[in-house]
Parts: structure tokens; sequence; C-alpha cells
């Protein structure tokens, strides 16, 4: 079976289970990439998936070694490449899964960064409400740090998913997974806003998606990472913060206050705890300050 006609079919599987637009683009980017390797060994140039063999495999991963990939990357391109092959040991296009002992390098893992309380106040004041782009992207990053939301989520969401009486959002999430997160008290309010000014946005493009753009057309998950970019560039002091980090800051927040880490794996879309662990290590300061202040031979005069 020819690798091109399944990575093809491949990637039509990951967008029926409800992958991220930006997932669905690595998975992609890391095949082809690993075709345009094989065909090395093969002369026609059409790789037949059956003839490829672990020593392969294994050539592409330390040719990226060598071209100073980290073990992040490395780590990241061995997982497709192994759901890939099962993918194709599945559908019996492979009499034997060349990536079944593959293994994958680890790494240390890197912390998310977050803004402050305050960064996060400031950050979300940022919008000028006496424009209804204002008034619109207000929602958005309340809505994110209110919820947790992933940049996918809060571009597929619709209208009737939002209930404001009880406050709360149903999401779909990775895998079409449906969950429902409370909102904020202010988020209320800025989503109540937008819903005001929603019809000056809407025109014969305009579907049930909750957020839209300048020409009416629902907003792409690119287009509202671009229009936060602009704001976080006003907040951040160093390099490495990203529309993301907002969701990382509602995870570490909720955490420091005392929150139940089960309850915040399930509002992230979290399907392993170890995933939601991650930020628990961020509050280590704020369980010092508690532990000094309680315990009784904490050792406060040091």
């Amino acid at each position: 079976m020819i690798m091109q006609k399944i990575i093809d079919e491949f990637v039509k599987i990951l967008i029926s289970r409800g992958l991220s637009e930006h997932t669905i683009t690595a998975y992609k980017k890391d095949l082809l990439q690993l075709q345009k390797f094989l065909s090395r060994y093969f002369d026609d140039e059409v790789i037949d998936v059956d003839e490829i063999t672990r020593l392969y495999l294994r050539d592409f991963l330390r040719y990226l070694s060598d071209n100073h990939r980290n073990n992040r990357t490395l780590a990241r391109k061995a997982t497709t490449i192994k759901n890939f092959f099962q993918f194709c040991e599945k559908n019996k296009y492979i009499s034997k899964n060349p990536a079944s002992k593959l293994s994958i390098p680890k790494f240390e893992k890197k912390l998310p960064k977050c803004f402050s309380e305050k960064e996060m106040e400031e950050l979300l004041n940022i919008p000028d409400l006496t424009s209804k782009f204002g008034i619109r992207n207000r929602a958005i990053l309340e809505l994110i740090y209110s919820s947790g939301l992933r940049i996918s989520e809060i571009a597929n969401s619709r209208i009737g998913q939002i209930d404001l009486a009880e406050k709360q959002i149903r999401i779909i999430g990775k895998g079409n997974k449906e969950r429902i997160v409370p909102i904020s008290s202010k988020a209320k309010i800025a989503i109540r806003n937008y819903m005001k000014t929603r019809d000056q946005f809407r025109s014969r493009f305009s579907d049930d998606t909750f957020f839209l753009s300048k020409s009416g057309r629902p907003l792409s998950s690119n287009e509202i990472r671009e229009i936060l970019s602009r704001y976080l560039n006003l907040v951040a002091k160093t390099k490495g913060y990203s529309p993301h980090t907002i969701r990382h800051s509602f995870a570490t927040h909720l955490l420091a206050r005392g929150a139940d880490l089960r309850a915040v794996q399930e509002m992230l879309g979290h399907a392993n705890l170890s995933t939601t662990e991650i930020y628990t290590h961020l509050t280590i300061k704020d369980l010092k300050k508690v532990y000094e202040q309680a315990h009784p031979r904490s050792n406060k005069e040091d």
C-alpha cells in the first residue's frame, strides 16, 4: 500500500476524531517529513509501507537528532510514527509493525509559563469596550481565563452551548468528548455584552458559531491566536508566552487557591491526571508560605 494514500486516510481519521487543527497539522507535517526521508531508500520514490523497516525509522530519528532536534521534538515525532503504524497494522496495510518496539526519547517536561493574577487582571482590561471588536475580544479573554478553554474550543463554540442563567458552557473537546465548565460572573457580564453587539458582526456568511469575524464568518483558531497575541505582547515581559498561557494561568490560579486537582482536570478536559499534575509544582511557593505560617516547627526566624 502506497504511503501517501495511507497518510491521507490517516489524516481523515484524525479529523473525524475531532482533534484540533493544530494537532492534525503537526501529525501531517511529521509524516510528510518521514516520507521525504524514506524516499532515499526507494528507487522510484513510491513508498510501500510494508517495506519500511525498524532500521529505516531509527535512521530517521537519528537524522533528526544529528540535526540538533531536542528530545521533546524527537518524542513527538516518534509518537506520531507509532500511531501511524498502529493504524497501518489495524487496517492490515502491513504484515509486521516496524514501530512496535521503537523507543520514545525521554525528556524533561517543560514547565508551563503563567501570568500572575495581577498580570491577568491587566490583560483582561486591555480591550477597548467602546469598540465592538474590543467587546468581542474581552469576552474571548474572559471565557478562556474563566473556564480554561482551548483556543480551538473557543473557535468552535456555538450559541446554544452557552447557558448564562446557569453560568456554564458545554464544550466539545478533543476526541469529541463533551464536558460542562462553569463561567465566572465577570465572564458572564463580558459574554452578555458581546451578545448585545453580535448582530453588528453578522452577515450572510454567519452561522450559529458564537464568535464572529469582521466579515461575519466564524473566527478561526488562527485568527483568535493572532488577536490574543497582540494583547499578550503588551503584558508579557519575557518570551515564551502565548494565548495558551491564559489556559495555564486558569489552572495554576485555581490550584493555588485550593481547588481539587481532579476538578481542575475535569474542567481542562484532560484525559489523564498526570497531564494536569504539571501545574501543581507552580504553586509550591504558595504551599511553602502556608507551611511556614502554619507549622509549629517551620523555623520562621531563618
